[in-house]
């Protein structure tokens, strides 16, 4: 009779969607010896993070602004692993360049004297205006990242908690407001309200605890991974894959089967099922609660009450590839349009698609000459637009025209000739959104970052139903973004290596 002591199985997980939500859970789970598999319905991980090639050039889908690289490192570094032998991270200077149809210019970095230089010359007086913002934006994001970024909110209890602090930092008031507060010139407040547009929020709304963006990027920097996101997402699905995990593409899952309270297994379209103790999803809340859990009659009074929340904006995204080599274009602009508040109103309240907008353009080739053929470049132009909840129209039709406008805004300030100069393009809009990543009403960001929909308030990283059914990504806590989603991640794994309740 052998002496050796019987070894439990492992334990095992299964992770439906590898953005870099899932994948950075995935990891955290399989480092601790979970057994993990990650499912993607697509036919390569990254979620939104995904890639074209197209006729030599690179094109990333986004996200493009990674900040907080040590919330990725800490990934590698659970096992003893560097990231940096897997990918490479460059600094991005200026962090961005904004640019208003007025002819003002102002370049955004964390170089402190260049960026007093850049708001003296649009008002002297807010350079002191400006420290004290910095003082408020270093304490939100000491209350708000640090020691609640990873942490997940499972009862009410929980967010009564974080009170003292959200009502010390006037979490009620919105970015804008409180930017205003500090500094009078308009250039320079929407200079310092926009960022919370890149996680889906509109800064008129949006609680000014999302100040925090400015005090993770002074901190942090703004960086690009040399060869595209895309890369970062590789090295993330080579770390995984070295750890054990088992990735399997192309193949999405159409149902999480459930008995009593508990999730068993899960079912893909290829009729592949396997079961687990656990399982995570980085899916889509809607579509995760509307379609793979239509069994359970707890998640379908979820997916009631998901259905009444508000969602972020969609996105319509150009993405071109010309002649020539642009070292006068930053690797991120701003191209404000004449409006701001109208504008945001317009997409967010309103449904509108207006005549004007406001365009984040992409050139990552002044960085990475890789992502083009030589003496060619890469760019992408973003411009938020509202979700198909509030603008149902045909995308088909309207999208060629609002390319060609977005290219011609790009001609008329910064590149002449520009239609000459396209090699290749095309576009990526909200009806986009929806077929490839299930996305609820074509929305980019999933919920839409407001106080009442954040915390405790957002997707639970737990359900409260199943106990073994995780979520993770832009829909729970703390939101969208790379740090945001890696945190969900963070918090989520946290409570998957407690154990069952």
């Amino acid at each position: 009779m052998s002496s050796h002591p019987v070894r439990a199985p492992a334990r095992t997980a299964i992770v439906i969607g590898a953005g870099f939500g899932g994948l950075a859970l995935a990891i955290r789970l399989q480092s601790a010896g979970i057994e993990t598999t990650l499912l993607e319905a697509r036919d390569k991980a990254g979620g939104r993070a995904y890639v074209w090639e197209k006729d030599g050039f690179v094109f990333d889908a986004g996200p493009t602004v990674i900040t907080d690289p040590p919330c990725l490192q800490e990934l590698w570094a659970l096992t003893g692993r560097d990231m940096a032998d897997d990918v490479t991270l460059a600094p991005v200077m200026p962090f961005y360049r904004l640019n208003w149809p007025d002819g003002t210019v102002f370049d955004y970095s964390n170089d402190e004297p260049a960026l007093n230089a850049e708001i003296a010359k649009l008002n002297p007086d807010d350079v002191a205006g400006y420290a004290k913002f910095l003082d408020y934006a270093a304490g939100v994001y000491e209350e708000g990242y640090r020691k609640l970024g990873h942490v997940a909110f499972l009862d009410f209890a929980s967010m009564i908690k974080a009170a003292p602090a959200l009502a010390k930092y006037q979490a009620w008031r919105s970015v804008y407001s409180i930017v205003s507060s500090y500094v009078k010139d308009e250039h320079l407040r929407q200079a310092l309200s926009f960022h919370t547009l890149l996680v889906g929020g509109n800064p008129m709304n949006t609680s000014a605890i999302y100040a925090l963006i400015h005090k993770l990027e002074k901190d942090g920097g703004v960086w690009f991974a040399m060869g595209g996101t895309s890369k970062l997402i590789d090295a993330m699905v080579t770390h995984f894959e070295r750890l054990g995990g088992v990735l399997r593409l192309g193949d999405a899952a159409v149902d999480i089967a459930t008995l009593g309270d508990r999730a068993t297994g899960v079912t893909t379209a290829s009729g592949w099922h396997q079961d687990a103790d656990m399982v995570a999803c980085n899916g889509d809340v809607m579509h995760i609660y509307r379609d793979l859990l239509k069994s359970s009659r707890s998640a379908q009074r979820t997916r009631k009450a998901l259905a009444r929340k508000r969602y972020s904006p969609s996105l319509f995204v150009v993405h071109f590839g010309i002649t020539g080599t642009w070292p006068g274009i930053p690797h991120h602009t701003i191209l404000f349009g004449p409006r701001y508040k109208g504008l945001l109103s317009d997409i967010y309240d309103h449904g509108v698609l207006p005549e004007d907008f406001s365009l984040y353009l992409h050139h990552p080739t002044v960085t990475d000459p890789s992502m083009a053929p030589e003496g060619h470049s890469t760019f992408y132009a973003l411009a938020p637009v509202p979700h198909m909840g509030k603008f149902p129209v045909d995308w088909d039709e309207i999208g060629p025209i609002l390319e060609k406008r977005i290219l011609d805004e790009i001609g008329r300030r910064l590149i002449p000739d520009i239609h000459s100069r396209i090699v290749t393009k095309f576009h990526y809009a909200p009806n986009d959104f929806a077929a490839d990543l299930n996305a609820h009403l074509g929305s980019a960001f999933s919920l839409e970052p407001l106080l009442t929909q954040s915390a405790w308030f957002r997707v639970h990283n737990r359900d409260d139903h199943i106990p073994n059914l995780y979520f993770v990504g832009a829909g729970t806590h703390p939101g969208a973004g790379i740090p945001g989603v890696v945190g969900s991640a963070k918090a989520t794994a946290a409570l998957m290596l407690e154990g069952e309740r």
